[in-house]
């Protein structure tokens, strides 16, 4: 019992020493999260420069946001009702979240549809009133809704063996928003994640604009890609009407904030090995979890999958989860998408070792209309694409073609006795040489 007391004290101070070191740098945080990857050199201040003035104000949402938790904790209801209730009032939220987006697409095509902008305000009007009615009363929901979602993940994960004297820690927090986009620069002659820098929602017109610009202006390969959520603290989530997204998202941000402590958290915007590592392994944590939560408490939301089958995709909006997700299809069409987009990887990635940089470019058009012609829209396939797609390797095939972590930490996740068994082992790993040292390690154990 002594030994159990002492061991959960150590884990305590680890992680108070690490709040510390967390809270004196958060200032640097909050001006370097703008921009994703520490901004150095020419290029980097060249293509700021040109998108400067659509870069998102962290800032300012980081004092809205803990506020809000701020206000949740000191006054929040929610520890005084029963998981009943709870639960209930996440499914009435989500619900008339999902009745505000029909709405406004109603008003969309409302206004689509009208001879002229006053006559679609007039034929409108109802609608609007209904749908601004509706959000305000969502809106006035959402921090309560947060709280709850938060604590029913946090019971989950303390469950997993990731809690402190019945404490989860790092203590979970998040927060739905409009979530900013990602600006993507990668060379054109290979494929690497070198400049990323966050900038406010926008729509296509203006992200194909400003992609042409800097391609033109710096000779290199952008996009700009939508995200599922940032892990500040407390960490950005898409708002979304899933709650299976939710789950999964608040488990893949909550492991970021986990990791932070630790040498692969430590190293993600040093080590672009250790930034895969680390995503691959949110990402599958993210899949783990989330049915998990489910289960317990919506289950008639859960998949009928077994609990340890990772692969089991959740309704996800967004292709930080995966590129495939973004682009689900529900009919029988033979087309293997995930086959597909590995071999276009494979093959760009022999062209650009001859140099064959405009071949290259030629064929990832060609391959993009391919995709396109079987359903799935990708607006753009080139360098940079890979260079983000490609880190988020939880899937078996697809954008990081013959890159071994993904199936590496999958092997490591098999080959564990429990998902903190597995997180213990992947936080000390940030290249891929000691990823698959560890994996072929594992693979005699087990083999």
């Amino acid at each position: 019992m002594m030994a159990s007391s002492l061991r959960l004290l150590r884990e305590s101070v680890r992680w108070i020493t690490a709040v510390i070191r967390a809270c004196l740098l958060i200032a640097f945080m909050l001006f370097v999260l703008q921009y994703s990857t520490i901004p150095v050199g020419n290029q980097w201040s060249d293509v700021a420069w040109i998108v400067s003035e659509h870069q998102f104000d962290y800032v300012g949402w980081e004092i809205g946001a803990l506020g809000a938790k701020i206000d949740s904790a000191l006054w929040g209801v929610h520890p005084f009702m029963t998981e009943v209730d709870r639960s209930d009032i996440v499914r009435t939220y989500f619900a008339d979240l999902e009745r505000a987006r029909a709405l406004e697409a109603q008003v969309e095509r409302v206004y689509a549809e009208a001879e002229s902008e006053q006559s679609g305000a007039e034929q409108a009007a109802s609608i609007i009133i209904e749908r601004d009615t509706l959000r305000a009363d969502v809106a006035a929901r959402q921090t309560l809704v947060e709280a709850i979602l938060e604590g029913q993940v946090a019971a989950v994960l303390i469950d997993l063996g990731f809690g402190s004297m019945g404490q989860l820690l790092p203590p979970i927090s998040m927060r739905f928003t409009q979530v900013p986009n990602l600006l993507i620069v990668s060379p054109r002659d290979q494929i690497r994640f070198d400049i990323s820098i966050n900038l406010d929602p926008l729509p296509v017109d203006q992200q194909a604009a400003l992609e042409s610009e800097i391609d033109r202006d710096q000779d290199v390969s952008s996009l700009i890609v939508p995200l599922g959520g940032i892990a500040l603290y407390p960490a950005m989530i898409l708002e979304t009407t899933s709650l299976a997204f939710a789950a999964e998202t608040f488990a893949h941000e909550w492991l970021h904030h986990y990791l932070f402590a630790f040498p692969l958290g430590l190293n993600y915007d040093f080590i672009n090995e250790a930034r895969i590592i680390n995503e691959t392994t949110a990402s599958l944590f993210g899949r783990a979890v989330a049915p998990l939560v489910l289960r317990r408490y919506y289950p008639e939301l859960a998949p009928s999958a077994s609990v340890n089958d990772v692969q089991t995709h959740l309704a996800c909006p967004v292709p930080t989860c995966g590129f495939l997700n973004q682009y689900v299809r529900f009919d029988n069409s033979p087309f293997d998408p995930g086959a597909a987009m590995n071999e276009t990887r494979i093959t760009v990635d022999g062209l650009l070792a001859e140099g064959l940089v405009e071949e290259a470019e030629t064929y990832m058009e060609m391959r993009r209309r391919l995709f396109v012609e079987n359903g799935y829209a990708i607006r753009k396939l080139n360098q940079a694409y890979f260079a983000f797609y490609g880190g988020y390797q939880s899937d078996a095939q697809g954008a990081g073609g013959q890159d071994p972590i993904g199936p590496a930490v999958r092997t490591l996740l098999d080959g564990s006795p429990s998902i903190h068994a597995w997180v213990i082992t992947m936080r000390t790993i940030t290249t891929r040489d000691a990823l698959l040292q560890a994996a072929e390690a594992i693979g005699r154990e087990n083999g």
